[in-house]
């Protein structure tokens, strides 16, 4: 089978060269069923050199094909990395993620024995993903229970057959904003039967630079962004399991109202204590506590979107 690795990327050159060298260095056998494999970047309007970068590097990056678009989102470049790719078998990653040597070999495998367990060639697989604030040496990093995903489908670590995108019709490119486009489309996939596969063995390490209390006003316009694509998930799929996915029930106002103290509890009020935490080498944990209104903001959102629509 050949692969086609999909990364859509905007303004990470930094850590895509890490992701990119990855690529470069994975080892498969015969046995793997592998014959070759591409790695398609489609470049989201980056501001940051990383067009100019990439085209200077053909010997480093021999299996790159780059495309490039104005600023439409990640489900656009998707789309345009699946139309243009030549393997049967898409891999997307995130251009945040480094990969293993065996990535590739575990999700080909992975997809061969699924479809053979299960009889049925309507399988994908999902490998493992692990958070990382390590830059200099990202695959040092431990499996954490934070790192667990119950996601059906994740676009930061997957693998699938090409016409199986096809049949689905592909990413919405409604979904300009942050979040939900592959879990939407992920629907559409359950809707055509596919089973999902487990697939530990191909893991990615997710990185992203540790929390600092300049990074909230970005976090909070992330959950507002995530709030308004979340009701047009919801427009889209109007059932309750996506009501509970977007957090916009009783249950999730009461909730993350409560924790907040509608509001009390909020950058301000904790900025002494995040800072404190950052200061003693607990990036991570504070980032945790400031979920709490993280996630009263981008109910907000949601409950404010779906009034205005």
């Amino acid at each position: 089978m050949f692969l086609t690795v999909v990364i859509p990327t905007y303004n990470r050159k930094p850590i895509l060269e890490k992701c990119l060298r990855a690529l470069e260095s994975q080892q498969f056998t015969p046995e793997s069923g592998i014959t070759g494999y591409e790695v398609v970047v489609v470049d989201d309007g980056s501001t940051d050199g990383t067009v100019d970068w990439l085209k200077s590097q053909p010997a480093e990056f021999p299996h790159l094909v780059l495309y490039t678009q104005d600023h439409q989102g990640p489900a656009a470049a998707r789309n345009l990395g699946v139309e243009r790719a030549r393997g049967e078998i898409i891999i997307f990653i995130d251009s945040d993620l480094v990969v293993t040597e065996c990535f590739l070999q575990a999700h080909a495998v992975g997809l061969r024995e699924g479809a053979k367990r299960l009889g049925s060639e309507a399988v994908f697989t999902y490998g493992t993903v692990v958070n990382t604030c390590n830059f200099a040496d990202p695959t040092s990093e431990p499996y954490k229970l934070t790192d667990f995903s119950a996601a059906y489908f994740a676009t930061g670590n997957v693998a699938i057959a090409r016409h199986w995108l096809i049949k689905a019709g592909l990413f919405d490119p409604q979904f300009q904003q942050y979040g939900w486009e592959d879990l939407e489309l992920g629907v559409r996939l359950k809707q055509l039967g596919l089973k999902l596969i487990k697939c530990p063995q191909a893991v990615g390490y997710h990185w992203h630079p540790p929390f600092q209390l300049q990074d909230i006003p970005n976090l909070i316009e992330k959950e507002k962004q995530r709030g308004r694509m979340g009701v047009l998930f919801y427009q889209k799929h109007p059932t309750w399991e996506v009501r509970m996915m977007i957090q916009m029930t009783l249950l999730h106002r009461l909730l993350w109202g409560l924790l907040s103290l509608g509001g009390l509890v909020n950058e301000k009020t904790l900025a002494p204590l995040l800072q404190w935490l950052i200061n003693r080498g607990n990036p991570q944990l504070a980032l945790e506590i400031a979920r709490v209104f993280l996630n009263w903001y981008n109910v907000k959102a949601v409950y404010a979107a779906y009034r205005n629509n």
